[in-house]
Formats: structure tokens, sequence, C-alpha cells
């Protein structure tokens, strides 16, 4: 399933991360998924959360540079080579992946990719008719 990823840049100091964590605990948004990414100055965090819209708006508010991004999520069978299994079927068909990080759903108990690929509509076809589900969240 293609859902929205929101980027926010901040800086690389102690305690960041947990302002911006708890800015979106205080407004009730459920954080689903996260990647952080860093240099020497600032970092890029990506995050999946259940209202991207909502939650884009509440961190601009509070003066953070946020972009909204789609990305896939797929399903990947919590097992040696589930994951393979789905980069093998995307590498056949000669797409490429940006990026990616990886989560477990205690409801589900499978494990989740998250992806970002150009060619996204494309990408989510060739797993959906290969018999893979994405994670269904706003």
């Amino acid at each position: 399933m293609i859902i929205k990823q929101l980027s926010i840049f901040i800086e690389n100091k102690p305690g960041r991360l947990a302002e911006i964590t708890d800015i979106i605990a205080k407004n009730n948004i459920n954080l689903r998924a996260l990647s952080l990414a860093d240099t020497a100055n600032f970092g890029i965090l990506r995050i999946i959360v259940e209202d991207a819209n909502t939650a884009e708006k509440i961190l601009k508010d509070n003066g953070l540079t946020v972009s909204v991004t789609s990305v896939i999520s797929i399903g990947v069978g919590d097992r040696p080579g589930g994951l393979a299994e789905i980069l093998k079927k995307l590498a056949e068909q000669n797409i490429g992946i940006e990026y990616m990080y990886a989560f477990v759903s205690k409801q589900s108990g499978e494990a989740y990719a998250i992806m970002r690929i150009e060619e996204d509509f494309r990408a989510m076809e060739i797993l959906k008719n290969a018999g893979y589900k994405g994670l269904d969240i706003e």
C-alpha cells in the first residue's frame, strides 16, 4: 500500500528527538515506525504515523521543517528469507529502492518494510499481484 511518510529535519543535539516525539504524543498521534539518519549537524527523522496530515500541520506549527513523501508499506513474512523474496521480485522488474526501513507489527505478527521507490505504483502492483499486502493506515 502506498502511504505518507513525514520527513523532519532536526538539529543533531541532545533532547531534540525527545521534543519531537513529545509533540506527537501530546497530540494523541500514534507513531507506527521511524528511521533516523544523521550527519554531524542535522538529522532526518522519517516517521509513519496514523494521521499524517494532522501530524504534518502540528509539527510545522511547532517550527519544524517537514516534507511529505509517498512510500510503500508491504507485509513481509516474519521468517528467514521473507524480505529477500520481495526484494527479488522488485529486482527482477529492474525496480530500485532509494531507502528502506522495517518494523514488526504486534497486531498482525508480520514484519513490514517501508520503501521509498521512484516507481511506487508499478512496484505496488507487482507486489499485490504476488499476494503481498500493505499496512493499512491513513
